[in-house]
């Protein structure tokens, strides 16, 4: 059986939490992850691609990444073709799922960033 996920945000949305909240970074994202975005041109297309490819990832494993698990469990690495790392509670599930290879594709526009996770069994 194969599972799908995808998740479509505004980057514009990410770009405002990025400058309310002091602590969006470090609740969401990983240093590496952090590394990874401030080092870009645009930050914000950054952010909000690996926002999505983390929803899309929990929706493919049928888990709520903002209510079941920290946003940090689930991490995107790797470029140019992004690959996911599972950390704690999510790699538990992916497990007890027996989730196999999760295949991870994100993409942005100037407006929108979107990511499409296929998890295959094991």
């Amino acid at each position: 059986m194969i599972s799908v996920g995808t998740d479509l945000i505004e980057i514009e949305r990410i770009r405002r939490s990025l400058a309310r909240y002091a602590r969006f970074r470090e609740r969401c994202f990983t240093e590496a992850e952090q590394a990874y975005c401030d080092s870009r041109p645009n930050p914000a297309q950054s952010y909000a691609g690996r926002f999505a490819g983390k929803e899309a990832v929990g929706k493919a494993l049928d888990f709520g990444v903002a209510r079941a698990f920290a946003w940090k469990e689930v991490e995107i690495v790797g470029r140019p073709k992004p690959g996911v790392t599972l950390h704690g509670r999510a790699r538990s599930w992916a497990d007890g799922v027996a989730a196999g290879a999760i295949d991870l594709s994100m993409t942005h526009s100037r407006e929108l960033a979107v990511a499409v996770a296929v998890v295959a069994d094991r």
